[in-house]
């Protein structure tokens, strides 16, 4: 009887440090070998399964070669040996056999994978997840595995839009694959990986539409916080969490997640934004100090608890986890919004422009709060001046928001237990720091005067 298998011939390496692909052919104690004319390094195959590993960047078009040309072996070999006619030459005068190297086909899918790579490899976990969701909808949508850029015209994109608005998805959801797609496209142009005349994009509008509302009433904020909330309960948490993020001027869930005590120093929490990498200073106002003495642990470097000391930052499973995180709160926000009777669906971003829209509603100028919520505004010459706005102008604007649900009459001093036993054991700290007080035993926090 023969016996064939797919194997990764490592006897003899080639140039480029990668290894042939043959079909093992064993005739009793005959064994050959016919080349696949593939060639691939020895991490990229799986020994025990005897195939591609699935995280070869043309792991389907491949696959799919040689799976084709197995069964045309093993068809011709069945015939042969029912026929007891078999040898290697007429297996070969069968096949008509002649070798041809395998050129692989530069897939949408292999291509978009190295963008998505890219991101991971400067921790743009964000983005990465992002593009590889839209990567997927897109081969799925397809149903071709060997998919390639030009094959993703205006009538491609037409239909696949229409799809996902037939299944009920929202058209900002659509217009974020669209735009991923796009800008794969673009970098594909400017790698001179296809021809600017295959673009798909330019009779293809990205349609977005209104979002509703984000931010709620100081009333409804007022009622949310003084909402009676039983202590470590879901939906304790969850308004902690959207509180701190309000007291931080709307810090974003993702940044919150990530602050660890090294981002304290003298009453600010400083930290750059994940998703544009620009600096914040902003200072510990009463309300963020009394949430954060709920959640301070001597052995966690991080302020609150999302993660473990040894997750890995910006990782793939570390952005799982704090979208978990929000799902969950966001989920408690929602019923903590029914039973304060506010119609709004309250999530962890609400928390943000309703910060903004409050400063608004009190007087501030849209060019301080664009500066305190990083936001460029205006012209290059307004941005200049933004940038020189004192830091205590910001505070106090802060305040002020925050004042609408928590007054404090006079300004406030604090440190944490983490900092001060620092200056314990740092001379030059412990020269700078003139009073080291707590208000209580049990709170980490100083609230010296309010």
């Amino acid at each position: 009887m023969v016996h064939l298998k797919v194997i990764l011939d490592t006897r003899r390496i080639k140039s480029d440090g990668t290894f042939p692909i043959v079909y093992r052919i064993i005739n009793v104690k005959d064994v050959y070998r016919m080349p696949a004319g593939i060639s691939v390094k020895e991490e990229q195959w799986d020994i025990t399964k005897s195939q591609l590993k699935t995280t070869h960047p043309n792991y389907s078009t491949l696959s799919l070669a040689i799976n084709k040309r197995f069964y045309e072996i093993q068809k011709a070999i069945m015939q042969l040996d029912d026929n007891r006619d078999f040898s290697y030459d007429a297996l070969k005068v069968k096949l008509s056999i002649t070798p041809v190297k395998i050129v692989p086909i530069l897939t949408f899918e292999s291509y978009a994978n190295t963008i998505v790579e890219e991101f991971l490899a400067v921790k743009r976990t964000g983005n990465a997840l992002v593009y590889k969701t839209a990567i997927n909808r897109v081969v799925a949508y397809a149903d071709n595995p060997v998919l390639q850029l030009k094959d993703i015209d205006f009538s491609f994109l037409d239909g696949f839009q229409n799809k996902l608005l037939r299944e009920g998805m929202r058209k900002n959801t659509i217009g974020n694959y669209l735009r991923s797609i796009r800008a794969i496209f673009n970098k594909a142009i400017k790698a001179k990986v296809i021809s600017r005349d295959l673009y798909p994009f330019s009779d293809i509008p990205i349609k977005t539409e209104k979002t509703a509302k984000r931010a709620i009433t100081i009333s409804e904020l007022v009622k949310v916080y003084q909402f009676p909330k039983r202590p470590n309960s879901p939906e304790w948490h969850a308004a902690n969490y959207f509180f701190l993020s309000f007291a931080l001027r709307g810090i974003s869930f993702t940044d919150m997640a990530y602050l660890t005590k090294a981002n304290i120093y003298k009453g600010y929490v400083t930290y750059k934004r994940r998703k544009t990498g620009k600096l914040y200073k902003i200072r510990l106002a009463p309300m963020a100090l009394k949430i954060l003495a709920y959640y301070e642990q001597s052995d966690s470097k991080y302020l609150i608890p999302i993660f473990s000391n040894d997750t890995t930052e910006d990782s793939i499973a570390a952005t799982k986890i704090t979208r978990q995180w929000i799902k969950t709160t966001n989920k408690y926000l929602k019923r903590i919004a029914v039973m304060c009777q506010v119609e709004i669906e309250i999530t962890t971003y609400v928390s943000r422009h309703t910060w903004a829209t409050i400063a608004r509603r009190i007087g501030f100028a849209i060019e301080l709060i664009s500066q305190a919520l990083g936001h460029d505004y205006g012209n290059k010459m307004t941005n200049i001046y933004l940038e020189d706005f004192d830091q205590v102008v910001i505070d106090k604007m802060n305040n002020k928001v925050l004042f609408t649900l928590e007054p404090c009459v006079t300004e406030i001093k604090y440190v944490s237990r983490y900092w001060m036993n620092y200056a314990v054991s740092n001379s030059a700290l412990k020269q700078n720091i003139s009073m080291l007080k707590f208000s209580s035993r049990d709170n980490p926090f100083s609230l010296l005067s309010c």
